[in-house]
């Protein structure tokens, strides 16, 4: 069962459960978590003053944080390099990794895979 309150001198309605915590919509916490980054404020003195619960409030920068993670990381992409054999280019007998900015990787033995595997595991 849900019942609605209305914040003090808002003039919002708000959506509680059955055990009486409010139900914030996605894009009202949006705006509150954007207030909050301008505020410059801690992020317990900021719930403290707006009246939300600091553990609620940390749940919600915690998913706003992993979503903009999940939205920023590329795919990896991958090219297929042929060659033939006494080809004199650099990428002869090599696997060359290039990366989302155009950085390249020459690989040529297994202790530089094990490396640019590390290297690549860092940059994420």
């Amino acid at each position: 069962m849900t019942s609605t309150t209305e914040p003090e001198g808002t003039g919002e309605i708000l959506k509680t459960d059955k055990l009486g915590r409010v139900q914030v919509p996605a894009e009202r916490r949006e705006a509150i978590l954007d207030e909050f980054e301008r505020s410059g404020m801690t992020g317990a003195a900021f719930a403290e003053r707006y009246g939300i619960n600091y553990q609620t409030f940390a749940s919600w920068r915690q998913k706003r944080k992993k979503a903009r993670v999940a939205a920023s990381e590329e795919p990896a992409r991958f090219l297929l390099v042929e060659t033939t054999e006494g080809d004199p280019s650099p990428s002869s007998e090599a696997l060359e990794v290039e990366l989302s900015d155009g950085t390249r990787l020459h690989i040529r033995t297994c202790e530089e895979a094990a490396l640019a595997a590390e290297l690549l595991r860092a940059l994420r």
